[in-house]
């Protein structure tokens, strides 16, 4: 087996820069553009969202040439919240460019690989590393000439190759997985919507029964079957407000759990996560497969797929015990559009909706017969959902516990 030599990743690259960001509101279309990435489509576990992409126009494309990406380039955070976090530009993310908190890294392939480069960004100690760099500065920021003078080992590209690929695979297994719980969650939305909003469902002769002006939105609601109710969301069901967590410390180490925050909910548990004692009321303990939802700052509705930890305040548990947690994820999730418009409304820094809101939200609830023939098929959505995840943290605990010990050669790879 090859040994590993410590380089730099000056030592690797043909080009530093960084992108261009245009005048304020300059450039920008809806569409028929340019992907342009930003900061925020980029995560930690290096998944670029291109969801998250936005356009330009190919006259500001073409301007700013320095910042024109080409496959294998690496995307590097170089400032604020997003700090250390990487992604490598693929084909099919081209045309595109980017903005001036992204450093753009094109390496000399003859020596490393853009996706080991990018398993080795990925580790925890180099992002802590980088962030502690920054530690002096009131904005959190680093350089180019602090990116090229991070270390690294580097093995011979054959083996690079080969724990490209074995990582490679885990990342493979996790993304397919999410994949499949997003297309479950828009069939569940759409036949959610066909059959409880629109109630396009299907009657005792199996053909479609349609109420008479029975469409409706968020503001608008119609005729509905007989039998059925309309409820708002507070009563059907609980939402439950977390704790201020700071007041309860952690008391000794055998007795603690993490925090859930806003941040949390939207990228998981991480060692920057918060810690509060375990010893509170268990309704506060939240542990995967719970519904919950943030109603302040970044609003948001999500399964809870992480470890167990302690439910902090602007996060409602979200239960009942009446109806089937398919049924109150579905209508919370159907107003939550609604609710993000009320919070961007508030003339605060941090937006958010009041109880009063979830009182006004209405749901058209159907009667006893009808929801037990539909639990069946949404339950079993849902628990493939919640079993997907499972696999998901379990992929993902094993890629996590591999990626330090093969980038730092502890355990080597025998290319073939």
């Amino acid at each position: 087996m090859s040994e590993w030599k410590e380089a730099t990743i000056g030592d690797l690259v043909t080009r530093i820069t960084k992108g261009t960001t245009p005048p304020k509101g300059q450039g920008f279309v809806d569409k028929n553009g340019v992907n342009y990435i930003k900061s925020d489509a980029i995560e930690y576990d290096g998944t670029v969202d291109q969801s998250k992409f936005v356009l330009i126009d190919e006259e500001t494309h073409e301007k700013f040439k320095r910042s024109q990406l080409e496959e294998g380039d690496i995307l590097f955070s170089m400032a604020g919240n997003y700090l250390g976090k990487s992604g490598i530009v693929t084909q099919e993310m081209l045309p595109a460019n980017t903005n001036q908190a992204l450093a753009i890294i094109r390496l000399n392939k003859e020596l490393a690989l853009p996706q080991f480069i990018g398993f080795c960004f990925r580790q925890p100690n180099m992002i802590k590393y980088v962030n502690n760099m920054s530690a002096q500065s009131a904005q959190p920021n680093i350089n180019f000439q602090e990116i090229a003078s991070l270390y690294i080992n580097l093995p011979d590209i054959e083996e690079q190759k080969e724990i490209i690929n074995v990582l490679g695979n885990l990342d493979k297994k996790i993304t397919l997985l999410r994949q499949q719980n997003k297309d479950l969650e828009e069939l569940a939305q759409t036949l959610f919507k066909r059959w409880f909003v629109e109630f396009e469902f299907p009657n005792e002769n199996g053909e479609p029964y349609k109420s008479s002006g029975g469409k409706m939105d968020e503001s608008e609601l119609g005729e509905i079957p007989e039998g059925w109710r309309l409820m708002s969301l507070s009563s059907i069901a609980t939402y439950l407000n977390g704790l201020a967590c700071q007041k309860y410390p952690v008391i000794s180490e055998d007795k603690k759990l993490p925090v859930l925050k806003i941040k949390e909910l939207g990228s998981g548990i991480s060692d920057n996560s918060d810690w509060a004692t375990s010893e509170v009321d268990n309704k506060y303990i939240i542990r995967s497969g719970y519904v919950i939802f943030s109603w302040s700052g970044t609003l948001m509705l999500k399964i809870w797929d992480g470890e167990d930890c302690v439910l902090n305040q602007h996060l409602f548990k979200v239960t009942s015990d009446e109806f089937p947690k398919w049924l109150i994820y579905q209508w919370t999730g159907f107003h939550l559009r609604h609710f993000i418009a009320v919070a961007q409304s508030k003339a605060t820094t941090m937006g958010h909706i009041k109880r009063s809101h979830l009182d006004e939200a209405m749901c058209i609830i159907p009667s006893i017969e009808v929801l037990n023939k539909f639990n069946p098929s949404f339950n079993a959505q849902l628990e493939l959902y919640i079993n997907n995840n499972k696999e998901i943290q379990t992929l993902t605990q094993l890629r996590d516990t591999l990626l330090p010990r093969l980038m730092s050669g502890e355990i080597r790879v025998n290319p073939n």
